[in-house]
């Protein structure tokens, strides 16, 4: 009989609400708010600034996920006019180690990776690795 603990299990399945979770606060833009809001509060057209790639409605989407996962506080900010600030909560800052350290292995690793996906398309040709993305 199979002797695996509780705590095993839940670690080695991901659930849905897991899956679901991890999904929103590491995708490709909710990533590099989160690094953003790490080093300090933000408002919405500071973080487009930083974030150049980022359309104003995927910004807008990604923090509404943010926020509502507890990742980040919105704050309105009472002057005129009224303003309102994105800071990285007490629940997003216990991922700052985890971003930090997510970007630091892409990095160190990404020649790694980019000659991986060069065997790949000498093996199989650009069109399948296109299939891919």
């Amino acid at each position: 009989m199979d002797e695996t603990t509780g705590a095993e299990i839940s670690y080695s399945q991901i659930a849905g609400k897991h899956r679901e979770l991890l999904d929103q606060v590491l995708d490709k833009w909710s990533l590099l708010v989160l690094d953003k809001l790490c080093e300090s509060p933000r408002r919405f057209n500071e973080l487009r600034r930083v974030i150049p790639a980022v359309s104003q409605k995927s910004l807008t989407a990604t923090l509404r996920r943010l926020e509502r996962n507890g990742m980040v506080d919105r704050v309105v900010i009472d002057t005129r006019p009224v303003a309102v600030e994105y800071r990285i909560s007490e629940l997003g800052s216990t991922l700052q180690d985890l971003v930090d350290a997510l970007f630091g292995w892409a990095t160190a690793h990404m020649p790694r990776v980019d000659h991986a996906r060069e065997a790949f398309d000498h093996v199989y040709g650009p069109a399948r690795a296109a299939d891919e993305r």
